[in-house]
């Protein structure tokens, strides 16, 4: 159990959807989803129709037929999230990004100016409110778990702090679905087991736990529901991977639509690598399959690269060989890609005739001719999207595959961590 509640988890309410009504007012009130084929956010009255982040449009529409949607713009995000993670740091220095709408606070140091942690909550929810227009809820506690399920809890718009010494009384009266790694197979496990609340789960020893969930699964759930959580809050380090990921709307089997779907998340990546001077050597791919079972596959490249094309054939194969060994037949529901071991984008040399042996593909060797080639391509690119539009250019291999994903905010880093 940690000290005092201190720590505070602040997350901006149906971000996307929320700058969207900021930018058209008429919209506030009204069941709205922003998203192309996929539903990325949704505002409150939407989500009471059931409509659900990750969603397929067609389905939303169906189960909300006054549904407006919108397209969205990742620009505008980014600066009302810069904007928020500034007033932030103006109550402390101690603020950890984990996405592009939420952070953790660390509080402890900043009472002599500001007052309690709740009310430090409350003065920072007033602050974003009247400088960005944006609703903001907090969760305060003393764990960064137990702080993010009580900004959960707290939605919409609203404050919860959980005082030290009250945390279990909280926790255990939840859902069993609040818990971090408890999706709809995991909770369906639990259910059939009797067990629905987090109370529940902690009454189960880990042993018993094991033989519905295995060891690692029920190691790790049991912790979390007796609040066991020694993450401080860390400040001040770059981003360790960047990434993006598409959920698809249905079971998708295709192969082509695989790719093209891969195709778009490399660009999305290795364009935002570029943007950042950053290039990262290992690449790594996460499959959710129909039946919700996630499995990640990675591989080191030879060098470090912001390519797409070096991304999407590693992407490709990496995909690839997780549904040959695991596939099975079934369908898809996400694929991502991201890439770590990030470093400043490095100078890139033609590579001697003999470094290349062995190594059959040389887009994923950086210093080849054909890779170099494919970066200067990369750059030109980036200058004619960020001139005409990112609509301006288009990979031919795109053309005319549609587009019935659309990419999650999960995987999208805070725009300062980079």
């Amino acid at each position: 159990m940690a000290g005092a509640a201190t720590i505070l988890h602040a997350d901006l309410d149906a971000f996307y959807a929320s700058v969207e009504i900021l930018r058209e007012p008429s919209l506030r009130g009204r069941p709205m989803a922003v998203g192309g084929g996929v539903v990325l956010s949704a505002t409150y009255e939407a989500r009471r129709h059931g409509v659900r982040s990750g969603m397929r449009l067609a389905d939303a529409r169906a189960r909300c037929p006054g549904l407006v949607v919108v397209r969205g713009s990742f620009g505008d995000y980014v600066g009302y999230s810069r904007r928020v993670m500034a007033v932030f740091r103006r109550f402390t220095p101690l603020v950890e990004p984990i996405s592009i709408d939420e952070a953790f606070l660390e509080v402890h140091g900043a009472a002599r100016l500001f007052g309690p942690p709740p009310e430090i909550a409350r003065k920072v929810r007033e602050a974003v409110r009247t400088e960005t227009g944006l609703p903001l809820s907090v969760g305060v506690a003393t764990t960064k778990f137990l702080a993010k399920v009580a900004s959960r809890v707290a939605k919409p718009d609203g404050l919860i702090a959980v005082a030290a010494g009250t945390e279990l009384g909280f926790l255990h009266r939840l859902d069993v679905d609040l818990l971090w790694g408890v999706g709809p197979v995991t909770r369906e496990r639990l259910a059939g087991a009797g067990i629905r609340t987090v109370g529940d789960l902690a009454a189960v020893p880990p042993a018993v736990l094991a033989g519905v969930l295995g060891h690692h699964g029920a190691a790790h759930l049991h912790a979390l529901a007796w609040n066991r959580d020694p993450r401080p809050v860390v400040t001040g380090r770059r981003a360790g991977s960047v990434g993006a990921q598409s959920t698809f709307g249905r079971d998708v089997g295709d192969p082509a639509a695989h790719r093209a779907v891969l195709l778009r998340l490399a660009e999305r990546v290795g364009s935002r690598l570029r943007a950042k001077g950053r290039a990262g050597r290992t690449v790594t791919v996460r499959v959710r399959f129909a039946d919700f079972e996630t499995v990640t596959r990675q591989t080191a490249l030879p060098g470090p690269t912001s390519s797409t094309s070096a991304l999407y054939r590693a992407g490709r194969d990496l995909t690839g060989a997780a549904l040959a060994e695991v596939g099975r037949g079934r369908g898809l529901r996400l694929l991502g890609i991201s890439v770590s071991h990030l470093t400043r984008l490095p100078d890139l040399q033609m590579e001697l005739p003999l470094t290349g042996a062995g190594l059959a593909d040389p887009v994923l060797r950086p210093g080849s001719p054909e890779a170099l080639a494919r970066s200067r391509l990369d750059v030109a690119v980036d200058r004619a999207r960020e001139a005409f539009g990112r609509d301006a250019v288009s990979r031919a291999a795109l053309l005319g595959t549609g587009r019935r994903d659309g990419p999650t905010r999960d995987h999208i880093p805070a725009p300062e961590d980079l």
